[in-house]
Formats: C-alpha cells, sequence, structure tokens
C-alpha cells in the first residue's frame, strides 16, 4: 500500500466529488479514481457507494476513515521520534566494566567525574574481560574500563583504540588467616606441603594478569590449583573460607584486611602493582560521550 492512498481517501471522503478530489490531489481524475480502486483492492473491501452522487463512505469506508487518519497522523510524528530516540541514544554513555571494578571503583570514580562534566544517563554491562573487549570490539559499547599492565597486551589494538589511566589497583595473594593469625596458606617455593591456589578462569582479565605476569613463579613454587572461577568476588568467598589462596585486588578487599579477615600470603614479590584504565575506540564519539571522556582525561593529569 502507498501511504498517499490514504490522503486520496480522505479527501473523496471530505467532498465525496471525485473532481474536485482529483484537483486538491493534482492530478487527473481517471489517475485518482485508479488510486481510490487500488486502496480498495489492497483492502479488500468497497470504501465508497458510487451510486449516489456524492458518492458516500460504505460503513467499512467509515471504520477506514479513523484508521487512515490515525495511520497518518502516528506516520507524522515518526521524524519527531526519531530524532528524540537519536538524542537519548547520543546522551547515553555506554560502559563496560570487569566484574570487580564495578563493585568497587566505578561508583565513586562516576561521582567524582559529575563535579567536572553531567554524566548522563550510563548504560553499564558488568562481565569479564574478554567479553567486555568483545563489546567493544563491536562497537556494542563506547568505552571500557578494566584492569591493566604495560607488560600485558589485551585484544584493543592500540592503533585502533585510546586510553588513560584512571586509577591504581594491587593484585595480592592472600589467604585465611590460622589460629596463630598468619597466613594459613603461604606462597613459597620451600614449602612443606603443596600450597592449594584459587585461579581465575582463562575469561577474567585479573587471570591474565597473574599468569603473565606471575606464572612462571607459580610454576616453580610447589603449589596446586583446587579452585577455579572467573568473578574475583567468588574467589574472596573461597578465600574466606580458607580454601586457598587466591590473588584479589586491594579495592575488593580492603576491608578484610584491615580487619584481619584476610592476610598476605606472600612476600612483595608476589604483588601485582596495575593501573585501572578507561579505553575508547580512536573513532569520533557523541558529543556527551566526548565530554565523559574529555572529563576522565582531565581528572586523571
Amino acid at each position: 500500500m502507498n501511504l498517499s492512498w490514504l490522503d486520496d481517501f480522505l479527501a473523496l471522503a471530505s467532498s465525496g466529488n471525485f473532481s474536485r478530489a482529483a484537483e486538491e490531489r493534482h492530478m487527473t481524475q481517471p489517475a485518482f479514481s485508479r488510486r481510490i480502486r487500488a486502496l480498495e483492492e489492497w483492502l479488500g473491501v468497497v470504501l465508497f457507494d458510487r451510486s449516489s452522487h456524492p458518492a458516500v463512505l460504505t460503513e467499512t469506508g467509515e471504520w477506514f476513515r479513523s484508521v487512515a487518519q490515525e495511520i497518518l497522523t502516528r506516520v507524522a510524528r515518526v521524524p519527531d521520534e526519531a530524532r528524540a530516540v537519536a538524542d537519548a541514544s547520543s546522551a547515553t554513555l555506554r560502559l563496560a566494566s570487569t566484574h570487580a571494578l564495578s563493585f568497587t571503583f566505578l561508583p565513586g570514580w562516576l561521582r567524582s567525574l559529575e563535579s567536572r562534566t553531567t554524566v548522563g544517563p550510563v548504560q553499564l554491562v558488568s562481565d569479564v574481560l574478554q567479553q567486555c573487549e568483545s563489546l567493544m570490539l563491536q562497537g556494542r559499547v563506547q568505552f571500557l574500563l578494566c584492569h591493566w599492565h604495560e607488560l600485558v597486551p589485551g585484544r584493543l589494538d592500540p592503533a585502533g583504540h585510546r586510553s588513560v589511566k584512571v586509577g591504581g589497583d594491587s593484585l595480592i595473594p592472600v589467604s585465611a588467616p590460622g589460629n596463630d593469625g598468619r597466613a594459613r596458606h603461604v606462597l613459597s617455593s620451600s614449602a612443606g606441603g603443596r600450597v592449594p591456589v584459587l585461579a581465575y578462569s582463562t575469561e577474567s582479565g585479573i587471570g591474565r594478569l597473574v599468569r603473565a605476569l606471575r606464572g612462571t613463579a607459580l610454576e616453580q613454587a610447589n603449589v596446586e590449583q583446587v579452585f577455579t572461577a572467573h568473578l574475583a568476588s567468588v574467589l574472596k568467598t573461597m578465600a574466606l573460607d580458607g580454601r586457598g589462596v587466591a590473588w584479589l585486588p586491594l579495592s575488593l578487599i580492603g576491608d578484610e584486611l584491615a580487619g584481619r579477615r584476610l592476610v598476605e600470603a606472600g612476600g612483595a614479590e608476589w604483588k601485582v602493582e596495575v593501573e585501572v584504565r578507561l579505553f575508547r575506540s580512536q573513532a569520533a564519539l557523541p558529543r556527551a560521550a566526548e565530554a565523559f571522556w574529555q572529563a576522565a582525561t582531565h581528572a586523571a593529569q
């Protein structure tokens, strides 16, 4: 169906005169009549009683008049609604963040940026780093927040992405304390028994960092991987339960360390100092996203 047929129909419904309606619609009467007939054929009903002069609407035609008006009114609103959707979309910040940072770093960081710019609606995806990187590469998010180390390359090509350091963190091997208050499990190459380790799955960004930066030392130590998960919060729970040693971000376990519910399970050589980085594409972003990036960049200086 051609939408202009609805205007033809309403013009004829108003006057009942084919010649006058055709003139109003800037076409010949034969051409106008063919369009009215085409509309009736598309609907499969008769809209006008042509035996009377002027032509009058059939009962179905009366019903269709309100339908035609409603359709045209709805269509007329579409451009304004489309622009409203586009404006809302451009104002919404689409951010992916790893689970650990979503729970700890992100809320306070966003709050600090609000003093520099208007942070509009935020659409957050909290997931493992591998999935967050995929969302970034697919263009489904504008920003990615994650732990990062210069010696551990990620999946985001530096030529196609920019990043800025927005914070720092430490990955610390911890264990529940024993009765003497010291770590129940301690990382040491000379340990008498095998040290149970709570490990991250391959999808985990923290796991990627630990394997790359401390993997060789772990291979040389007397350890046994007893549990694997992709969430730091899960490994934290297992560590609190005394199940083994886990590398956990300081941002996640500050209270537990202060309260001695978790204690360090190795010397300084086992710690990993990392950055918290915000990534974006090199391509231009909507105005609100560019303002957010500028605020994050200035705050980091």
